[in-house]
C-alpha cells in the first residue's frame, strides 16, 4: 500500500504534466449514489487498492462516446449511442486513434464544441464500505465491499484533500481513517457534488468492516477496467467515430461484434460479456457497466504508530521542501 508521501508526489507529477469476489456483472455490487434525493447525505469508508502496484487507491477510467442518429436499416430507430475505451488510459504509449484527431479540433474556434463532444469522458473507481445509506437499498451484496464509479466533481474534491498538508494520514488507514461524506444538491437543473467532504474525525474500522476484509479481501481495481482494444478494434472504433462525425447511422453489422450501444447485448471493452445496466441519469455516474475481478488477498495490518509517526514527519519535510522550491 503506497504511503500517503508517495501518493502526494504522483498527484504532483500529474498536475505538472497537465499544465505545462468474483461477482456477475449484473450484480449491484456498484453503490449508485447518484439515486440519492436532493439534500440527502451519504457516508462512505474508501479502502486501499489489493493491487500493490497501484500508488493510488483508485484507477482512473477514460471512455469517448459515439453519437449516431440511429441503427442502420430500422426505419423506427431513435439516436443510440457507443462507449469505446480511449486507450490512453492504459499509460503504456499507445496513442488513441479518436484523440489523434479531435485534439487539432481545439486549435479552431469553430470546432471545440465539437471536439469537447467526442473527448474522453474520465470517471474513477474506487471500493470500499457504504456506511450510511440514504438510499436504503432493498437487495445488499452478501461482500459488503462495494464499487463506487465517481465522477470529476467528488474525485476532485478527494484529490484536493490528500494534497493538503495537515492531512497526516491516508483516509484508507485502518485506524487512523477518514470516512467521506457525499453530498448531492442541484445547480443549475443539474446534480451538484461540490458539498461533500472527508469527516473531521478519524475512524478506526469496525470489528465487523475488518472482518469483511479478511473474508472477502481487496479487489484489484485495474481489473474493472475495459480491456484494451486489439489493432483490429482500434480500427473498428476510428471508422465508428468517422461514422459518428458525418453523421451515419450505427451499423450493427460492420461493428456490432466489436462494440455495440448501450443496452444491446455485449458491452462495450468488457471482458467479461456483461448485460449493460440501464444509464444512470446523473453527471457524476457512468452508464458504461465495468468488468468483474477477482478479490485478491487482504493486505497487511496498519503499521504502528511509531512507524506511523515517523511517516508523518518524512511528509512533513517533503512539504516544506516542496514550498522552498
Amino acid at each position: 500500500m503506497a504511503t500517503l508521501a508517495e501518493i502526494r508526489a504522483k498527484l504532483q507529477e500529474a498536475q505538472s504534466k497537465s499544465t505545462g469476489q468474483s461477482t456477475g456483472g449484473g450484480d449491484n455490487a456498484i453503490y449508485p449514489h447518484w439515486n440519492m434525493q436532493e439534500g440527502k447525505e451519504a457516508v462512505i469508508r474508501l479502502l486501499p487498492d489489493g493491487n500493490p502496484n497501484n500508488t493510488f487507491f483508485w484507477v482512473e477510467r477514460a471512455m469517448i462516446k459515439l453519437p449516431f442518429a440511429g441503427i442502420k436499416g430500422e426505419t423506427d430507430s431513435r439516436p443510440v449511442q457507443v462507449q469505446v475505451p480511449c486507450v490512453e488510459m492504459y499509460n503504456d504509449g499507445t496513442a488513441c486513434p479518436i484523440l489523434a484527431e479531435v485534439r487539432g479540433w481545439f486549435k479552431d474556434k469553430s470546432l471545440e464544441e465539437m471536439g469537447r463532444k467526442y473527448w474522453k469522458k474520465r470517471s474513477y473507481i474506487f471500493q470500499g464500505f457504504v456506511v450510511e445509506d440514504p438510499i436504503k437499498e432493498d437487495k445488499i451484496p452478501e461482500n459488503p465491499i462495494r464499487r463506487f464509479i465517481i465522477g470529476p466533481q467528488i474525485y476532485n474534491i478527494i484529490r484536493s484533500a490528500l494534497m493538503d498538508p495537515e492531512l497526516d494520514e491516508l483516509p484508507t488507514d485502518f485506524l487512523k481513517g477518514l470516512d467521506f461524506r457525499i453530498a448531492k444538491t442541484s445547480k443549475g437543473g443539474f446534480a451538484d457534488y461540490s458539498t461533500s467532504k472527508w469527516s473531521r474525525r478519524e475512524r478506526a474500522l469496525s470489528d465487523v468492516e475488518k472482518a469483511a476484509i479478511d473474508t472477502h479481501g481487496l479487489f484489484d481495481l485495474s481489473g474493472f477496467l475495459p480491456k484494451k482494444p486489439t489493432d483490429v478494434e482500434l480500427k473498428v472504433m476510428k471508422e465508428m467515430f468517422e461514422a459518428s462525425v458525418d453523421g451515419e447511422a450505427y451499423d450493427m453489422d460492420r461493428w456490432g461484434q466489436y462494440f455495440k450501444p448501450a443496452g444491446m447485448g455485449q458491452a462495450t471493452g468488457d471482458p467479461n460479456k456483461v448485460a449493460a445496466r440501464a444509464a444512470p441519469v446523473d453527471e457524476d455516474a457512468d452508464d458504461a457497466p465495468v468488468a468483474v475481478a477477482a478479490p485478491v488477498s487482504a493486505p497487511a495490518a496498519p503499521a504502528a504508530a511509531a512507524e506511523g509517526a515517523s511517516r508523518a514527519q518524512d511528509i512533513l519535510a517533503m512539504i516544506r521542501n516542496r514550498q522552498k522550491q
